[in-house]
C-alpha cells in the first residue's frame, strides 16, 4: 500500500487537470491498482468530465457512482441545514469504501463552486486530512506579479501547517512564460523550504476547447466528422453574416465559423477556403437554425473526398449560438490524444517526477509490470538521454500523428525523410502542429554525395559502383540509415509503409552487427494484464541453429534487462529437461549448453516446454530445481513459424499488446514496424529506439 495523494486548488481558476493526469501517469507506473475519487461533483446526471477521462483513460472499472463522494445539491443541502460534519462522514464513508479497492488513490478536489467557495480550502484540508492524504495545493499564477506568487505560496503554506495538514509539495500553474525564472528564483530566495514547488506555465492549448468539446456540452448533433476532425481545436469563433468574398478576409487559423444552415455559399466557401493553400485552416462549421444544408449541397458534399472539416448542427439562432459556443470552456477528452500528450509533456517537463517517485517507493512497491506501467517507463527512459531519431516515412499519416504526440511529450528530436512540399501539405491537411520538426529529401539533400561515398567504400566489393551508390540513396531507408551510421541521427524507426526488408536490409549492408554477436535478431515486448514477456526471434531468422540459437537467447536476456524486465530465459521445446529425444530438441539442448558456456551469469535454461516455463507447479514436478522454470520472463522459440504464429496468437487471444519487433544485434539502433501499426505502436517504437541509442556508440 501508498500513502493516496490529494490535489486540492488554493483557488478558483487554479487549473487542476493537467496536474492530476501527470500525477496519475506517475503512479499507474509504480502500481496498476490506482484509484480516482472527486469528493463533490457538479449535478450532470451524475457525470464529471475529470472522472471520465481518469476512469477512461486509466481503465478503472467501478461504477462512476464508486468515483465520487456527493453531488453539490446534495452538498448545499448539507452546508444549509448546518450538517457539515454529516457531510464529512458521508464524503469519508465513500471513500475508503474505494480504498479498499486499490493500492494507492488520488483525489481531485472541489471546483471552487458557488455554494463552497468561501470554505472550500478548509474543506479540502479536512478531506484530505480525514482520508489519511498527504496534500499537494495547485495555486493560481495567472495575472499575478512575481510577488503576488510568491506571498500567495506563503500563505498558502503556512494556512495549511495551520490545519495540521502534511504537504507533499505545490505547484503554481499557469505561469506567464516570460516570468518562470524571476519566479522560480523568487521562491528558492525566500523562507519557503519546507515542501519542494513546482511551476508550471500557461499553455493555451490546454485552455481551448476542441469542436468535439463543444458537440459534446452544448449536445450538438454532429453531420460530418470523425474523431480525429472533433478534436480541432478553437482558437475563436466567427459569425458569417457578410457575402463571401468580404468573409474570408476575416477568416483565421483554428476558428470555428458560425452560419445559418441555409447560407449554401458560406458553406462552400469555407470548405474550398480551408483546402486552399493560400487560406488558413479552419477548426470547424457550426450551422444554426437547426437548419441542415440544402438536399443538393448534401450530394455534393458526399460526392467529395473525406474533409478535415467537422460540420456540426445547432438548434438555437447564430447569437444564442455564439454566446454558448463563447461560454463553452476547454477541457481534457480521453479520446484527445493531442491534449493528453500535451498535457503531460508539460508536466513531465517542469515536475521533478523522479524525486516525487522515491517518495512513494520508500515503501516497497508491487512487483506487477502492466502495459501502461512499462509505456510510461519507456517514455521516461527515452527522455531521461535526449536522442535523435529519423522518420523516413514523413508522408504516412499515422507517423505524422505519432510525431505530434512525441513532440508535445517533448521525447526526442525527430526528422522526417521524403519531398517537403509533400510532407508539409499533409501535415497541414491534417491540421497537425508539426512546424518545427525538419524534413529532409534525399534526393536534393547536401549530404547525398557524402552518403554514396560511404555507401560505395563499404560495398565495392559486391560490384557496386559509384553511380549505382549515388542512385541507392535516394531511397528514404538507405539515407536514413545512413544518418544513423554517420551520427546525424541515433536512430531509425521505418515499416509503416515499406516492408521489413525495406527497412532491415540497408542496416545489415550499412551498420552492421556488434562485435560478438552472431547475428541480427528481434524480440516482442509482449504486455499481458499484469506483466511484461520477452518472445524472440518471432521475425528475423527462419530456421537457426544452435549457435544462431544461443545468440538469440544471450541478446534477448540482455535486451529485457535494458527495458527493466529480470530476465529469466527459456529455450522452448516441445520437452523439457532431459526427457525428449529428437534432432528439434537437441538443437535446443545444445543451444542452451553454448548460451551457458558463453555467459554464465546470465539465467538461461533448455530445452523447456512453454507450460514449464509459466506455471510454478508444473515447474515443480519437472524442473524442482530451476532458476528459470515456473517464472520465466523471456522465451526464445526454437523457429520463426513457432515464434510468430505463438505471439499473434497470445496477442489476439490474451489481449495482450505486442510492442515491436525490436531489432537487436546492430551497432546501432534501427526498428521496423508492422505496416497495421497504431500512432500508440509508432510512439513505443520510437521511445524503445532512443533507449538503444542511448547505449549505442556514438
Amino acid at each position: 500500500m501508498f500513502r493516496s495523494i490529494y490535489i486540492a486548488g488554493a483557488e478558483p481558476g487554479s487549473g487542476k487537470s493537467i496536474v492530476v493526469l501527470g500525477m496519475m501517469e506517475m503512479l499507474k507506473s509504480l502500481t496498476d491498482k490506482v484509484g480516482f475519487f472527486r469528493p463533490v461533483i457538479t449535478e450532470n446526471g451524475g457525470k464529471d468530465s475529470l472522472i471520465h477521462l481518469i476512469a477512461t483513460r486509466y481503465q478503472i472499472d467501478i461504477p462512476a457512482e464508486a468515483l465520487y463522494g456527493v453531488t453539490d445539491e446534495t452538498a448545499r443541502n448539507f452546508l444549509s441545514e448546518g450538517r457539515y460534519g454529516e457531510l464529512l462522514k458521508r464524503i469519508i464513508n465513500k471513500y475508503k469504501a474505494l480504498e479498499r479497492q486499490f493500492d494507492v488513490v488520488l483525489c481531485a478536489g472541489t471546483d471552487f463552486s458557488d455554494i463552497t467557495s468561501a470554505l472550500e480550502l478548509d474543506f479540502n484540508a479536512d478531506l484530505a486530512n480525514n482520508f489519511g492524504c498527504q496534500l499537494l495545493p495547485v495555486i493560481k499564477g495567472l495575472g499575478r506579479s512575481t510577488r503576488e506568487v510568491i506571498d500567495a505560496v506563503r500563505v498558502l503554506e503556512e494556512s495549511l501547517e495551520d490545519r495540521g495538514c502534511e504537504l507533499l509539495a505545490a505547484v503554481v500553474n499557469r505561469v506567464c512564460p516570460e516570468q518562470m525564472e524571476k519566479i522560480a528564483d523568487g521562491l528558492s530566495s525566500s523562507a519557503i523550504k519546507s515542501v519542494p514547488f513546482y511551476l508550471l506555465p500557461e499553455y493555451r492549448t490546454l485552455e481551448k476547447p476542441t469542436v468535439g468539446e463543444i458537440a459534446r456540452t452544448l449536445e450538438l448533433d454532429v453531420i460530418s466528422g470523425d474523431q480525429e476532425a472533433l478534436n480541432h481545436e478553437v482558437d475563436s469563433y466567427k459569425v458569417a453574416a457578410m457575402e463571401v468574398p468580404d468573409f474570408l478576409d476575416h477568416i483565421e487559423e483554428d476558428c470555428l465559423v458560425i452560419t445559418p444552415g441555409d447560407r449554401s455559399d458560406i458553406i462552400l466557401g469555407t470548405l474550398i477556403a480551408d483546402a486552399s493553400s493560400t487560406y488558413p485552416k479552419i477548426s470547424g462549421l457550426l450551422l444554426t437554425g437547426g437548419m441542415q444544408p440544402a438536399r443538393q449541397l448534401s450530394l455534393l458534399l458526399e460526392g467529395v473526398s473525406k474533409s478535415r472539416v467537422p460540420i456540426l448542427s445547432a438548434p438555437w439562432d447564430t447569437f444564442i449560438s455564439a454566446l454558448k459556443v463563447n461560454a463553452v470552456e476547454g477541457n481534457i477528452l480521453p479520446a484527445d490524444d493531442r491534449k493528453i500528450a500535451a498535457a503531460l509533456g508539460v508536466f513531465e517537463k517542469h515536475i521533478d517526477v523522479q524525486g516525487l517517485k522515491e517518495y512513494f517507493t520508500a515503501i516497497s512497491p508491487s512487483h506487477r509490470m502492466t502495459p501502461l506501467m512499462f509505456e510510461y517507463e519507456l517514455i521516461q527512459r527515452a527522455k531521461s538521454q535526449r536522442q535523435h531519431i529519423v522518420l523516413p516515412e514523413g508522408f504516412d499519416e499515422r507517423i505524422l500523428r505519432a510525431a505530434e504526440i512525441i513532440r508535445l511529450r517533448d521525447v526526442v528530436d525527430i526528422t522526417f525523410l521524403g519531398n517537403e512540399e509533400k510532407i508539409l501539405k499533409k501535415i497541414a491537411a491534417l491540421g497537425l502542429k508539426l512546424d518545427d520538426i525538419p524534413i529532409i529529401d534525399p534526393q536534393t539533400s547536401e549530404w547525398r554525395q557524402l552518403f554514396a561515398d560511404t555507401y560505395y567504400e563499404l560495398r565495392k566489393h559486391k560490384g557496386i559502383s559509384p553511380e549505382m551508390a549515388y542512385d541507392t540513396m535516394a531511397d528514404v531507408s538507405y539515407f536514413g540509415t545512413m544518418m544513423v551510421h554517420h551520427g546525424f541521427a541515433g536512430g531509425m524507426v521505418s515499416g509503416a509503409a515499406h516492408t521489413t526488408q525495406h527497412t532491415i536490409r540497408p542496416a545489415f549492408e550499412i551498420i552492421r552487427t556488434k562485435p560478438g554477436c552472431a547475428l541480427v535478431s528481434s524480440v516482442f515486448f509482449m504486455c499481458l494484464e499484469n506483466r511484461v514477456l520477452v518472445y524472440g526471434d518471432c521475425a528475423i531468422n527462419p530456421n537457426p541453429n544452435a549457435e544462431q540459437l544461443a545468440d538469440i537467447a544471450i541478446r534477448s536476456t540482455e535486451t529485457a534487462a535494458m527495458f527493466g524486465i529480470e530476465p529469466r530465459t527459456a529455450l522452448l521445446s516441445y520437452s523439457t529437461g532431459e526427457s525428449g529425444k529428437g534432432a528439434d530438441v537437441d538443437t535446443v539442448r545444445a543451444a542452451a549448453r553454448i548460451a551457458n558456456s558463453l555467459r554464465p551469469d546470465l539465467m538461461i535454461e533448455g530445452p523447456i516446454q512453454y507450460d514449464a516455463a509459466v506455471d510454478a507447479g508444473v515447474a515443480r514436478s519437472k524442473m524442482p530445481d530451476s532458476q528459470v522454470a515456473g517464472q520465466a520472463t523471456v522465451f526464445v522459440f526454437p523457429d520463426l513459424n513457432t515464434g510468430n504464429n505463438t505471439y499473434k496468437a497470445v496477442q489476439r487471444s490474451a489481449n495482450a499488446v505486442a510492442i515491436g519487433p525490436v531489432i537487436q544485434g546492430l551497432n546501432k539502433p534501427v526498428n521496423d514496424l508492422s505496416r497495421g501499426c497504431s500512432v500508440t505502436d509508432i510512439v513505443n517504437t520510437v521511445a524503445i529506439t532512443a533507449i538503444q541509442a542511448q547505449g549505442s556508440p556514438a
